[in-house]
Formats: C-alpha cells, structure tokens, sequence
C-alpha cells in the first residue's frame, strides 16, 4: 500500500464517520453522545456542520475519529466469543459509559 493510497482510504473513513456522527446527533443526540464519546460541544458542532464542511473536514490526511483501543478491558470484553457474550457487551458499554469525553481544545 503506498501513501497516496492510505490518504486515500483516511479520507474515506474520515467522511464515512463524519457522516454517520452527524446523523446519529440528529438522530438521537444523548446515544450519540454516549456512543461516539463525544461531549455536547462536539455535538453542536457536528450538527451545525454544512455538507461543504464536511467534505472539507474528510479531505484532511489526518484521522478524524478516536477509535477506544486504549482500553485493554473495554477489548477483550467486546471480543468474547463466549456464551455469555452480551453480559460482557454491557459491562464494556458501562465501562465507556465512564470514560471522559473528547472535546474542544
């Protein structure tokens, strides 16, 4: 894979998940909140965005979302292929549930 093609598939990703965000805060504001990890600042912002800013946003070569692979925890509960799968589903959504939310710096 060379450079022109990982700009490429960052810019795909970063629209992707700016498109979904924006739908899922005028969707349900309080689920996106929770579910992306996002604070209520981000929130207004993702909502007020044009889909001109969006674009531009996604054009960036730098990853836009924060994926939660700093949790140790929080994977190996999302990963379970137990039985009992959907007790560790719900102890992971606690678990980011108290985690900090991003937010403007």
């Amino acid at each position: 894979m060379n450079l022109a093609d990982t700009h490429n598939d960052i810019k795909e990703v970063n629209l992707a998940y700016l498109m979904l965000a924006q739908n899922m805060v005028r969707a349900d504001r309080e689920g996106a909140i929770f579910r992306l990890g996002i604070s209520d600042e981000i929130a207004d912002i993702l909502d007020r965005l044009t889909p001109g800013q969006v674009l531009k946003m996604a054009s960036s070569d730098m990853l836009i979302c924060n994926f939660r692979f700093d949790d140790t925890l929080l994977l190996n509960l999302l990963s379970n292929h137990e039985r009992e799968r959907g007790v560790g589903h719900i102890h992971a959504a606690i678990l980011a549930a108290g985690k900090p939310v991003e937010s403007v710096a």
